[in-house]
């Protein structure tokens, strides 16, 4: 039986890095992760391509809210997903929902193709379908490689039970990946209830700034102007127990 697979989510160079140290197979790279990831920067992109051993695949979401998206937002998306493919990028992730709550076949099937040969998966839009069992075997019938669920639960632990379905019934042919609310101290667990062949979970840590001077009233954007003075990594030890965990259940 083939080790389950370690994917750490990361917001920027310090996580990707820790990720790598920490021995992830590969890392999804996003920013804004507060509105739940959008598409992350040229420059991040191509740093973690060229300087990461571990694979890299991008998150491809023009902006935050649904997953129902204009032509406009597509043509944008589109073009994130062909820079990735000039850079070496190893997979892509993206998701397309209807208004009705079911898969959008023809925009997957397009991304799928332009994709190609990068690995892709299928996010947690997942999550928001209405029928996930029929949205199962039409991404399957699409050949996406990986889809990433917590099992239409806030958590993967609370939607193990779904999980566990999901995999049962994707027989192999789909890897699911069970992410949301995943942590180290969580995961033999989460591993025994759902089977699933990939974990999608992060450590995050928080980093003080060297900043000495500090002005405490302005903020640039989030409520907390301190809170702004905090750089966001991974906890390696805790990744590197993740990892150990994984190879030995």
């Amino acid at each position: 039986m083939n080790k389950a697979e370690l994917e750490i989510c990361c917001p920027n160079w310090r996580s990707a890095q820790a990720a790598e140290q920490a021995g992830a197979h590969r890392i999804e790279l996003c920013s804004s992760l507060s509105e739940g990831g959008i598409t992350p920067s040229a420059g991040l992109i191509q740093q973690c391509v060229n300087e990461l051993s571990i694979h890299v695949h991008v998150l491809i979401r023009a902006r935050a809210g649904d997953f129902l998206y204009s032509e406009e937002e597509l043509a944008i998306m589109r073009k994130d997903v062909v820079f990735c493919k000039e850079q070496g990028v190893d997979g892509v992730v993206f998701g397309f929902l209807n208004t009705d709550g079911s898969i959008n076949i023809e925009r997957t099937r397009e991304f799928v193709a332009l994709a190609h040969p990068m690995k892709t998966t299928f996010h947690r839009a997942f999550d928001r379908c209405a029928q996930p069992f029929l949205a199962l075997e039409e991404l399957i019938a699409l050949k996406i490689d990986y889809i990433l669920t917590s099992g239409q639960k806030a958590t993967a632990l609370e939607g193990a039970s779904m999980i566990r379905q999901l995999v049962k019934k994707a027989k192999g042919r789909v890897k699911m990946m069970a992410g949301s609310g995943v942590r180290t101290h969580l995961l033999a667990e989460l591993m025994r209830k759902t089977k699933a062949p990939a974990y999608h979970l992060s450590s995050r840590i928080e980093i003080e700034s060297a900043m000495q001077y500090r002005e405490s009233e302005v903020s640039m954007g989030s409520q907390s102007p301190k809170k702004e003075q905090l750089i966001i990594s991974q906890d390696i030890h805790n990744l590197q127990e993740a990892r150990r965990i994984l190879d030995e259940y």
